[in-house]
């Protein structure tokens, strides 16, 4: 197990440099005239020439990348072109709203695709075709329609949620709820579907195994047998899924916090891009770059740990 994770760290460091390299070119190559972006169009060209000189953006492509790289070791991700804030305060305090949607969504999109999966596996019928109009649905709606959706119905007509904005959980727990709740829903419905089929066919699948019958042989209930052993075995391919959802996730959310306006690293990102502001971005990168790593790292654990018939190598 040890080495295995000690693998995955070193082959998640080396993916972290590639990653910040080739961020890192293709910003310098479609950043245009930064220092002109700033200035504004009246500078004259001496202070255009003097402020990129001052941001360093007059120097080779690898030397920019080097001392950005330098810094980025210590933790140092310089400060905001255009506002001039320190990137790693900028993060830290966007971090949080993200982080409360994509993991409230993981976690709600888990269980209740594992319900809504068994039901269909186990009871067949009208409950299968809900289940599996459900998944169509969640395919067929894109995230952002469905927000606007749950924005209108909710937020604007019923008046039961704040339509935009975000309250932090120390501030008031109950503010907190109210305005990740549409978030969260609108995200989840997507998530929901490619993850309920999973579970669906995983189940479907295990309950065929003659392991299944031997165990109904010996008198064990139904309940137990799909609750302690079935889930057990088809948790891994689920667990799969999870992790590719919740990657999605982290690009969904930058629609959504748009439409919410809620202040999280999507919303960063997309202002931080829009405008070239080259530190903020590569701040952002490498952020959900870590983030995707130990997610990965964590799904490969978690089915070692449900299935001791898993080999990590």
């Amino acid at each position: 197990m040890l080495p295995f994770v000690l693998r995955r760290i070193a082959s998640g460091i080396v993916m972290l440099f590639v990653i910040s390299f080739v961020a890192y070119t293709l910003l310098y190559l479609s950043g245009g005239d930064i220092a002109r972006r700033i200035l504004g169009q009246n500078a004259s060209q001496d202070v255009v020439a003097q402020k990129a000189a001052e941001l360093g953006l007059d120097r080779p492509l690898l030397t920019q990348y080097f001392d950005w790289l330098t810094s980025a070791l210590t933790g140092d991700f310089g400060r905001s072109w255009f506002t001039g804030q320190l990137v790693s305060a900028s993060l830290s305090s966007r971090l949080a709203v993200t982080l409360s949607l994509v993991i409230g969504t993981t976690i709600v999109a888990a269980i209740v695709s594992v319900v809504l999966g068994v039901l269909a596996a186990r009871r067949g019928g009208w409950i299968d075709a809900v289940v599996q109009f459900v998944a169509v649905i969640g395919f067929a709606i894109p995230g952002f329609l469905i927000a606007l959706v749950l924005v209108l119905v909710f937020a604007i007509n019923l008046g039961w949620f704040k339509a935009t904005g975000y309250t932090p959980f120390a501030t008031s727990p109950s503010g907190w709820v109210a305005s990740v709740t549409l978030p969260i829903i609108a995200l989840a419905i997507g998530a929901i579907a490619s993850v309920a089929q999973q579970v669906r066919g995983s189940v479907l699948d295990a309950l065929s195994r003659d392991y299944v019958r031997t165990l109904r042989s010996r008198g064990l209930s139904t309940n137990r047998v799909v609750y302690k052993h079935v889930l057990r075995n088809a948790g891994g391919p689920a667990l799969a899924v999870l992790a590719v959802q919740f990657v999605g996730l982290l690009s969904g959310a930058v629609i959504v916090e748009q439409i919410f306006a809620l202040p999280g690293m999507g919303q960063l990102s997309v202002q931080a891009t829009s405008s070239g502001d080259i530190p903020v971005v590569m701040g952002v990168v490498i952020i959900f770059a870590i983030i995707v790593i130990v997610v990965n790292l964590l799904i490969d654990l978690a089915q070692a740990a449900l299935n001791p018939k898993v080999r990590l190598s």
